[in-house]
């Protein structure tokens, strides 16, 4: 498996994928999305419109020009084919871990998580997964499909087991999955209370990071498909990243469920886009310690 640079990368993440420290790559694929959908387009439209980010982030004080950053596109998925495009990513996945570098992928659906944390899994049996979310995502089956956008980290948690999971901002659910979550993982429901502890304890363990940007409040990011009022704001968004910031060992993160025909203005792929810079520098900035 070979990856070649791409016409349009996000902002200044040019280098030539040897040479680089992370990896961004974006999996187009909506394949089970069950309200809106449109999040395979998200990964190019935030590289359109990543001209507008700037390269340096006053919050962590670190320019993307100064990190060698690859961006290898779109992954070439079979559409309509979910198990051979949840292969797709897990073989990249497992390539760029394989290569001692970092993954950051842009979704898509959530499902595409699936296959990551699958492969980070394999490689850091000891992992631990942030997951913020307005969705539990812990069904066992969604419209008769076993393997959905909402049941991604029910089936994650088959192989990380309990109290491996951290989930924060969760509003919206089915009554079951609530109650499972009580005795299988950690779910912090409407806002991100207690983050600073989790971090505080996970914090020398490896840990992928996997935002639904759903997380946000619809009035901050209109553009995905299951739009959830009371989510959080942007301001609480980056304190999280602060919080990131503690941990010492981040193996991988992304973002996914961005929507970008769903909000004309263009606001949700900026806050998307932005976003994207944010963790790209933390990953940087830990693979560089």
């Amino acid at each position: 498996m070979k990856f070649k640079k791409v016409d349009l990368s996000f902002q200044s993440c040019d280098s030539e994928y040897k040479d680089a420290d992370v990896i961004i790559f974006s999996v187009p694929m909506d394949a089970t999305t069950s309200f809106r959908p449109g999040t395979r387009f998200a990964g190019n439209a935030i590289r359109v419109d990543s001209i507008g980010v700037e390269w340096y982030s006053p919050y962590r004080d670190m320019d993307l020009k100064d990190y060698k950053t690859a961006d290898i596109g779109d992954l070439d998925i079979p559409i309509g084919d979910v198990p051979k495009a949840l292969d797709v990513i897990y073989e990249t996945t497992k390539k760029i871990l394989k290569d001692n570098k970092v993954p950051m992928m842009i979704g898509g659906e959530h499902l595409v998580s699936y296959p990551v944390i699958k492969a980070i899994y394999e490689r850091y049996p000891e992992v631990c997964v942030i997951h913020f979310d307005a969705h539990t995502d812990l069904r066992e089956e969604f419209f008769g499909m076993q393997f959905s956008h909402a049941t991604f980290m029910r089936h994650a948690h088959k192989f990380l087991g309990n109290d491996r999971i951290y989930q924060f901002g969760i509003r919206s659910g089915a009554k079951e999955e609530f109650e499972w979550a009580k005795t299988h993982i950690y779910q912090q429901k409407f806002d991100l209370t207690g983050l600073d502890k989790i971090v505080e304890k996970i914090k020398d363990i490896p840990v992928y990071i996997t935002i639904d940007l759903d997380v946000l409040d619809p009035s901050v990011f209109p553009g995905t498909g299951t739009p959830e009022p009371g989510g959080i704001s942007y301001k609480e968004l980056l304190w999280a990243m602060e919080q990131f910031e503690k941990l010492n060992k981040i193996v991988g993160a992304d973002i996914v469920e961005l929507s970008p025909h769903l909000d004309a203005s263009g606001a949700s792929t900026a806050v998307a886009a932005k976003t994207l810079r944010e963790l790209i520098l933390l990953l940087q900035q830990k693979k560089n310690n």
